[in-house]
């Protein structure tokens, strides 16, 4: 699945990610997040142009982080919740 970086997961969902970039995937270094704060790696203030600093680290696709949203039947497939919320929940913000 391909990430429009809309950053909902990153700030809504329960979810397990790496708690340090620099150690990545090892015992202890991974954390819960329980949907209340956005996730420490999230950069950025616009929808769609969120970045994360773990996105392109070799090791991301073996995260916890990775599967959790991965619906889509291709990896070159955009995410769908990613489309509706930049299709319509930030226009409709925009708009009010």
């Amino acid at each position: 699945m391909k990430c429009l970086r809309c950053g909902q997961c990153c700030k809504t969902y329960l979810v397990v990610v790496v708690d340090d970039p620099a150690k990545g995937i090892v015992d202890g270094n991974l954390i819960g997040l329980d949907g209340s704060e956005p996730c420490p790696h999230l950069k950025g203030d616009t929808p769609g142009e969120y970045a994360c600093a773990i996105h392109d680290e070799p090791w991301y696709p073996e995260t916890p982080c990775f599967a959790h949203t991965q619906i889509e039947n291709s990896p070159d497939d955009p995410c769908r919740t990613g489309k509706y919320f930049l299709d319509n929940v930030t226009s409709e913000k925009s708009v009010g």
